[in-house]
């Protein structure tokens, strides 16, 4: 059978003149350019990113989209905290009941030397209930401070690894320690019950003051997440500098009385009683305690703990973000 075959077509000759150079041209410039734009070989990296429409691995979004992509991560902020609070004490025979049996132990050696020994309890009523939750409300602020200065140098596997918002991780880190709190809550609950302070309408006081802390100790966590990954160094200070925040925040004494045996400045005055931890242990025992009155808290106290609440938890998250795209780099 023969095959009828189709001629070759004749051979096409480029076209010459004007409009064959601008289509060569158009050609060389890229897909993305327009009529008469440079071609790529002629242009810096930065326009050939914004001609193909490309943008830098790990930059920092803006602050709202930031916001957004943390939103949408709130499931893993959470299982993340949830799952390093219950690996925190798995190796120990009594697991978890450590989570209030340590600051309870903390709370009795502060009583065995501060209010027996120096006798900070006189002129105190109620003195335990008055210390464990100080004791308390203290750990709370402390650890949140120690975890946050670690939490990106001590994940850096994890922030290489994965691309999401760094701010996870320090917010996390407060998560589980809020609650840690809770659990150490129902302890300081039976204590209060024990020495005979029984609950009244202002109890619902602690909610408030302690959404006040959380947001305070997310902002201080991620501040130090971003001192501690430049300078991990920060991390050995940390112990020694929330010691001596403690013996300021009138844990283990009332400040008020402290502070009216010694003739001080009144700069000093006003500084030891707006130092924010000693406003949020002065709330959750106002709160709490039926001795503990209303002359006994600062001025304005609500204001300056929703004052401290704003500049760290607002300042923080923006200082935090504004080195978004520099962990784990180095």
């Amino acid at each position: 059978m023969s095959q009828v075959l189709d001629p070759l077509p004749p051979r096409q000759e480029p076209p010459r003149g004007p409009k064959a150079s601008g289509t060569r041209a158009a050609a060389a410039a890229g897909p993305g350019a327009g009529p008469g734009a440079l071609p790529d070989a002629e242009l810096s990296g930065a326009q050939l990113a914004a001609r193909y429409g490309l943008s830098v691995s790990g930059a920092r979004p803006p602050l709202t989209e930031y916001v957004r992509q943390l939103w949408g991560r709130r499931h893993f902020i959470l299982a993340f905290s949830t799952a390093k609070l219950t690996a925190q004490y798995s190796q120990a025979k009594l697991g978890q009941l450590w989570q209030v049996m340590t600051p309870l132990l903390n709370a009795g050696v502060y009583l065995l030397i501060f209010g027996l020994l120096l006798g900070t309890s006189r002129g105190v009523p109620d003195f335990v209930p008055f210390l464990v939750t100080g004791v308390f409300v203290f750990t709370f602020t402390q650890s949140c401070a120690m975890a946050g200065t670690r939490a990106i140098s001590g994940n850096l596997g994890l922030v290489r690894a994965l691309h999401f918002p760094r701010a996870s991780l320090p917010i996390s880190f407060t998560l589980q320690q809020l609650q840690q709190l809770l659990y150490s809550m129902v302890a300081l609950v039976v204590i209060l019950l024990a020495f005979g302070v029984w609950p009244r309408p202002s109890w619902v006081l602690v909610v408030p003051a302690l959404l006040l802390q959380f947001v305070f100790n997310t902002g201080l966590a991620l501040t130090l997440a971003r001192v501690g990954a430049k300078t991990p160094d920060v991390a050995q200070l940390m112990p020694f500098i929330t010691r001596t925040w403690m013996y300021t925040s009138g844990v283990m004494f009332s400040l008020s009385h402290m502070l009216a045996k010694h003739d001080l400045p009144s700069w000093v005055h006003t500084v030891l009683q707006c130092n924010p931890t000693a406003v949020f242990i002065d709330l959750m025992r106002f709160a709490l305690i039926d001795s503990f009155h209303s002359d006994q808290l600062p001025p304005h106290v609500w204001a300056v703990a929703l004052g401290w609440a704003l500049l760290s938890g607002l300042g923080g998250f923006v200082y935090f973000w504004k080195a978004e795209e520099r962990y784990g780099r180095g």
